[in-house]
């Protein structure tokens, strides 16, 4: 969603490299440039204003005069102020400190409350609280049925005493009864979160409002979050507006980030509201949900990368122990099999597609082209050829023959040449984690010992034989003589640690040593 915000901030901070200081025309163009790429991203005007001010008066102070790298106290000073318009820090859910916490959801038709109340719903089961979902949207047609479908798939019961709207006969029904009815349902089941979905409008209007308000007076609400569509741009800072007079809420749930949006949406609500985004939803599966982060956000927008996030999914998707017994298995030559392989291959799976999970690494931007075109079915081919095999050709890739190869690209669908590279590369693979697992670093890299290639052992091997060669003796049998001699008494000399070869710390006789020595002719006269 942020990719031309994030381009065109790149593109400016290109510009800044290599100043050792910034000037005033400097300061002025870069502010210009962050304007263009605000305003680009559909953020609202009052937001541009603001946020270009506070950049160029802190661009101007002594903390970018006095820095040693200009250009990256800028992106320092961008980043925080970015994090300040996204609402500073994070806001968490308030949990009511007696009975079941009430959330209720509000906003357009459209915005995507009904799935994003399964998404919440499924991220509370995962904080350990025992949520239950309530069907009040009886106008839309089949919301309760899709309440109830998303209910079972999270494994969330769903509270739905009315049938609503469904398939466009009209059933009547009081959605103010059902909200009411949902809160002792609650305390007789013991569910600690009661999530409450409401009925959406194509517009703002007054019937909306005031069927929000009535829900929201019965149950009183210990949080009241507004979803808005992050890709419908200044319209829903409108829209924000309008809910929060009308109803009020205490924070903002955008859904749709993973759209193709400019994402002005997240840029201006913070700012214009005063309300915190609580969460944020980037995805149709049910899991595409969390916490929205303020810090992470900016770090997104710079090219930063979010590797706190990728952690964290990575905590809960990877199973420890399996993960453990792999690391040790990587510590034995031959140890790691393709079973362990599809094994962490399909752990990894459990994060996401791998264009999102790559983007959240630091400098991806400028491979962003390249992620866009990745082909996720990859995965599937692989994951069809390792499963053709049998057990032995996984536990050991090297017994897979000619006609073996042959029969796992039929039943697996694939031609010989795929399985061939799958197997190359997997033991180009191995070798290289199991060599890293001990401890020598990553192969080819030069100054690595113990590797192939630049500074590794075959190199240093080398030098250690050259250095080890002795020096050819002279053709010549006198001189070889005089060589021999004068080499054996070096060594003499070194043995007894004196560099006359005199053990017994007697008086030197320094002329007597020169000749010994077999000095050039009249060299004598410099020893005196």
């Amino acid at each position: 969603m942020f990719a031309t915000l994030s381009d065109r901030l790149a593109d400016t901070f290109k510009n800044l490299r290599g100043k050792g200081r910034l000037s005033e025309a400097d300061i002025d163009a870069t502010a210009r440039e962050i304007r263009i790429a605000l305003l680009e991203a559909d953020v609202a005007l009052p937001v541009v204003k603001e946020f270009v001010g506070a950049v160029k008066e802190r661009a101007r102070s002594e903390e970018v005069s006095g820095a040693l790298n200009p250009a990256q106290q800028i992106i320092k000073i961008v980043h925080e102020e970015l994090v300040t318009i996204l609402g500073g820090e994070t806001r968490r859910l308030r949990y009511a400190k007696s009975g079941p916490t009430v959330i209720m959801l509000a906003g357009l038709q459209g915005a995507g409350k009904t799935t994003l109340a399964a998404k919440l719903a499924l991220w509370l089961k995962e904080q350990d609280k025992t949520p239950m979902l309530v069907a009040a949207d009886l106008q839309r047609p089949n919301a309760v049925q899709q309440l109830q479908v998303n209910g079972e798939r999270v494994g969330v019961p769903v509270f739905a005493p009315e049938p609503g709207n469904a398939q466009g006969i009209e059933h009547g029904g009081d959605p103010v009864d059902v909200a009411r009815r949902s809160i002792e349902e609650a305390r007789r089941k013991l569910h600690d979160v009661v999530i409450i979905d409401t009925a959406g409008r194509l517009g703002v209007d007054e019937t909306l409002m005031q069927q929000a308000a009535d829900i929201r007076d019965a149950v009183q609400p210990d949080e009241v979050l507004f979803v808005v569509d992050a890709m419908i741009g200044q319209d829903a800072v409108t829209t924000a507006r309008a809910f929060l007079d009308g109803v009020g809420y205490d924070g903002v749930v955008l859904t749709k980030l993973d759209g193709d949006a400019r994402g002005g949406a997240a840029l201006s609500i913070r700012s214009l509201t005063g309300k915190p985004v609580m969460f944020a939803s980037s995805g149709e599966k049910m899991t595409d949900f969390d916490l929205f982060h303020p810090d992470r956000m900016a770090s997104r927008i710079l090219d930063m990368g979010d590797m706190l996030t990728l952690i964290e999914q990575a905590e809960k998707a990877f199973d420890s122990e399996q993960s453990l017994k792999a690391a040790e298995k990587l510590a034995t030559k031959g140890g790691f099999t393709l079973e362990d392989f599809l094994q962490q291959m399909m752990q990894i799976r459990k994060l996401g597609s791998m264009t999102k999970i790559m983007g959240m690494l630091p400098g991806m931007g400028q491979f962003r082209d390249q992620l866009e075109n990745f082909d996720e079915r990859e995965i599937d081919r692989i994951q069809a050829i390792i499963q053709s095999m049998t057990p032995a050709e996984r536990d050991n890739p090297k017994i897979i023959d000619g006609s073996r190869r042959a029969r796992i690209a039929k039943g697996s669908g694939r031609q010989v040449s795929d399985v061939n590279q799958l197997v190359d590369r997997f033991f180009e693979a191995r070798k290289m984690m199991e060599q890293m697992a001990r401890g020598g670093g990553v192969p080819g890299m030069p100054g690595m010992p113990g590797l192939p290639g630049a500074g590794g052992k075959r190199a240093g091997a080398k030098q250690q034989a050259k250095k080890g060669k002795s020096k050819r003796g002279s053709g010549n049998p006198a001189k070889a003589a005089q060589q021999k001699a004068a080499a054996e008494q070096a060594a003499a000399a070194e043995k007894a640690g004196n560099p006359f070869g005199n053990p017994d710390g007697a008086e030197v006789d320094y002329e007597k040593a020169a000749e010994q020595l077999n000095l050039p002719k009249d060299f004598s006269q410099f020893l005196k």
